[in-house]
């Protein structure tokens, strides 16, 4: 890995806008694995790493569990892969697309609840003096 082009836990929290917290997290649980570490052991990323990153940030506020978000992960891997075979390809694809409409009703039912919140503090706003 080239150290020169890489970034500590620290600067990728900050571009991610998640806490150090987190990315440890998602480490121990598998969801995410930093691209090296230096002889010191502290944690390395790419630039790829910090795409894979905004994905699973994506993911999170529509509730998607850890083992839903690793699924998507290794099929995004999967089709970003040029050595992958065309049975394996499509099999990805069809498993993204069920997730990619999931995430679209996922988004629906997020919508009507800030709806809901806003009409609630409408009406909140009303009834104070």
């Amino acid at each position: 890995m080239d150290t020169a082009r890489s970034m500590h836990i620290g600067e990728v929290a900050a571009r991610t806008e998640l806490s150090l917290r987190s990315l440890r997290h998602w480490e121990e649980v598998g969801l995410l694995h930093p691209s090296g570490r230096t002889d010191g052991g502290f944690r390395l990323y790419t630039e790829e790493d910090v795409d894979k990153i905004l994905v699973i940030r994506r993911m999170k506020p529509l509730g998607f569990s850890i083992e839903e978000m690793k699924a998507v992960m290794t099929d995004i891997e999967v089709l970003r892969d040029p050595g992958t075979g065309p049975d394996a390809r499509r099999e990805a694809g069809a498993r993204l697309e069920a997730v990619r409409d999931d995430a679209v009703g996922r988004r629906e039912r997020l919508v009507r609840q800030l709806g809901m919140a806003d009409e609630f503090i409408d009406l909140l706003g009303r009834e104070t003096p």
